[in-house]
């Protein structure tokens, strides 16, 4: 799984496993919305008509719709790290897209493998380019702070 800046205001502990235990839960309050707005709205018709005074009980409507929101907005985030997760699963599979052989016969490893050699190399340069873009973002914090950087760093 990825680690997502959203993962941490997620239902449930976070995790894409809230998806299918909310929607019965949305669908319920869906339709528990719509049952208190046809209360209110037949409320509303009658005190227009003058059949019925105020004193009636019915739920408020602002709250079953905020509650609904609200679950919509958890389904929303639930959603985002779904798609984050893929995004980042097809990412690394398009950077990285053969595995290191881990058999120990010679006849038993994978045509599509890279050679361990092949795997090292790759993986340095990977880091090499992890470092010039985080020197790049360090040295241009440090021109929008004003610091100059000390002589003789990493």
């Amino acid at each position: 799984m990825s680690t997502v800046g959203a993962i941490s205001v997620l239902p449930q502990g976070g995790s894409l496993a809230a998806v299918p235990l909310n929607l019965p839960r949305c669908a319920s309050d869906d339709t528990n919305l719509m049952k208190i707005a046809a209360q209110n709205l037949v409320q509303n018709t009658n005190i227009d008509n003058g059949q019925k005074s105020n004193d009636g009980l019915v739920q408020r409507f602002d709250k079953s719709l905020e509650e609904f929101y609200a679950l919509c907005d958890q389904l929303e985030l639930c959603l985002r790290l779904a798609y984050e997760c893929l995004s980042q699963s097809f990412d690394s599979t398009k950077h990285s897209p053969n595995l290191v052989p881990t058999a120990t016969k010679p006849d038993a490893v994978q045509t599509e493998s890279l050679p361990y050699t092949q795997y090292l190399s790759m993986i340095k340069s990977q880091i090499s380019c992890a470092k010039d873009i985080h020197n790049a973002l360090l040295e241009c914090s440090n021109k929008i702070t004003g610091k100059i950087p000390a002589q003789g760093g990493p």
